[in-house]
C-alpha cells in the first residue's frame, strides 16, 4: 500500500502545481487572448489540458478511494476521508462550476464567464492544496 500511497502524492503534488499555474497564469492571460482567435484557442485549451491533468486525476481519485479500504500503517481513516471528500469536492467543482464557463468560452469570449471561471477555481487551488499538505502529511506518518 505504500506504493499506493507514492502515486496518490505524485499526482496530487502535480496536480498542486498545475492548478496554481492555471490560476496565476493559464486563466489571467485568457482575457489577452484576441476575441477574434477564441473561440479556437477555447477549444484547443480544453482539449488539450484534458491529456495533462486526466491521467493524474484518474489516479488521484483511484487511489484516494482504495486508501480509504487500506491504508499503510500510520495513516489515520480520517485522513483517508477528507482526502476523498476534497477529491469529490474538486471534482465537483469542475463539473458544476468550471465545466459550465468553459462552454461559454468555447463560443467566444465572455469577460463575465471568463471572470466567474477565474473566481471559481479558487474553489479547486485551495482545495487541491490543502490535499497536497494532507498527502505530505499522511506519507511522513507512513515512512515515520
Amino acid at each position: 500500500m505504500k506504493y499506493v500511497l507514492l502515486a496518490h502524492l505524485a499526482a496530487t503534488l502535480f496536480m498542486v502545481g498545475v492548478i496554481w499555474f492555471v490560476q496565476v497564469v493559464h486563466y489571467p492571460l485568457f482575457a489577452r487572448i484576441g476575441s477574434k482567435e477564441f473561440a479556437l484557442y477555447s477549444e484547443a485549451h480544453s482539449r488539450l489540458t484534458t491529456y495533462v491533468v486526466g491521467p493524474p486525476m484518474l489516479v488521484e481519485a483511484s487511489s484516494a478511494l482504495l486508501l480509504v479500504f487500506r491504508r499503510p500503517e500510520g495513516v489515520p481513516l480520517a485522513a483517508a476521508l477528507i482526502g476523498l471528500a476534497l477529491v469529490a469536492l474538486i471534482w465537483l467543482s469542475t463539473a458544476l462550476l468550471q465545466a459550465p464557463r468553459h462552454t461559454t468560452l468555447g463560443s467566444g469570449f465572455d469577460r463575465r464567464a471568463w471572470g466567474r471561471l477565474v473566481l471559481s477555481n479558487w474553489v479547486r487551488t485551495v482545495a487541491w492544496s490543502v490535499r497536497g499538505g494532507l498527502v505530505l502529511w499522511m506519507a511522513a506518518r507512513a515512512i515515520g
